[in-house]
């Protein structure tokens, strides 16, 4: 799970591609090169064709009468009307910030450059970032500030650009992208969701994000309802992720064990199994084998779980140890550490 960090954006605003992914051995100078021109970004060849700017304005258009998320509220937000998630057209940015904390094919060695945008498209009644998420702790920005910051976390060493919760804000990330591409920006953009996302905007995303950083919740209807207060939760989270799969395919890795391209599952095992854990590895066991997961231990009843008594205490670790047994007999690839 995330680590939050205040007061660090930056509001105005060098370099970072790596190169092989597991089984490097053999390359020659050729295959090298190669190799590192497949690790460009994938944005940066839509820019060259002319689709990035096309894709900007196809997002921007779901602003009108609001269709960015499943929420499908139908409010003009380029008018500055909101819905459920609260954001007008401006962005709300909490952090950015060189994040050490996340996985390990994540961070790398220097660093993800984290940007945790505020307000969230969901009501996880356990979020651990709730003062941003649900109370909107941040600060609004324009999507030329955002490129000035991603411009920014690039400059400070990044390995990639770490957009959390941005489900509700799409169409803005990617008018800061076309803005930040123009300006030099060339690292990996991840998009770090917890999978309530439109499926129409996740293929408006084909060729613009090149690691997908999906967290697959719950796998039963009524567990989305009543702790994270949306419906269609698990109809809606397999459906978007079977897309990034598509799109990216397996996670990648350099020489230097950082990701570059694919999907990275997380999954949060909650007390009792209300997180439906061993049917989320049975979902993910159906991408094929050495689908990366990360089967997270950390939960702790933070926000309003002690209203629920059947999650209103930690997770046992036994009970995360028998998730993970479990996903290495079905064939995922376990991203600990």
């Amino acid at each position: 799970m995330q680590e939050y960090k205040k007061n660090s954006i930056y509001p105005y605003g060098l370099f970072g591609i790596n190169v092989p992914s597991r089984g490097f051995e053999g390359f020659g100078e050729t295959d090298f090169l190669l190799m590192s021109v497949a690790k460009m970004p994938l944005y940066l060849k839509l820019y060259e064709e002319g689709t990035l700017k096309e894709r900007v304005e196809l997002l921007k258009e779901k602003l009108k009468g609001c269709t960015v998320c499943p929420h499908h509220c139908g409010v003009d937000r380029l008018k500055d009307q909101t819905g459920f998630c609260k954001t007008p057209y401006l962005v709300r940015v909490s952090s950015a910030f060189l994040h050490r904390g996340e996985e390990k094919p994540i961070r790398g060695h220097r660093g993800s450059g984290t940007v945790f945008f505020s307000w969230c498209n969901m009501r996880c009644v356990y979020c651990q970032n709730y003062e941003i998420s649900q109370l909107g702790e941040g600060v609004d920005i324009t999507p030329q500030q955002l490129a000035s910051i991603m411009l920014k976390l690039q400059e400070e060493g990044a390995h990639n650009i770490n957009l959390v919760t941005p489900s509700h804000v799409v169409p803005q990330i990617v008018e800061a992208l076309y803005y930040a591409v123009q300006q030099g920006l060339k690292i990996p953009l991840v998009y770090n969701t917890s999978s309530y996302d439109d499926i129409e905007t996740i293929k408006l995303l084909d060729g613009i994000v090149d690691i997908y950083l999906p967290d697959l919740k719950y796998m039963k209807e009524e567990h989305g309802r009543k702790y994270s207060k949306v419906k269609n939760y698990p109809q809606v989270a397999t459906e978007v992720i079977k897309e990034m799969h598509r799109q990216v395919g397996n996670l990648k890795l350099d020489t230097e064990g950082v990701a570059y391209r694919g999907v990275l599952v997380r999954h949060l095992v909650l007390p009792n199994y209300v997180s439906d854990s061993f049917e989320v590895v049975d979902f993910l066991s159906t991408l094929g084998e050495n689908t990366a997961v990360n089967i997270m231990g950390q939960y702790w009843p933070y926000y309003k779980a002690v209203e629920y008594p059947e999650i209103a205490r930690p997770v046992y670790p036994w009970e995360v140890e028998k998730v993970k047994e479990y996903a290495r007999q079905k064939g995922l690839w376990l991203i600990e550490d």
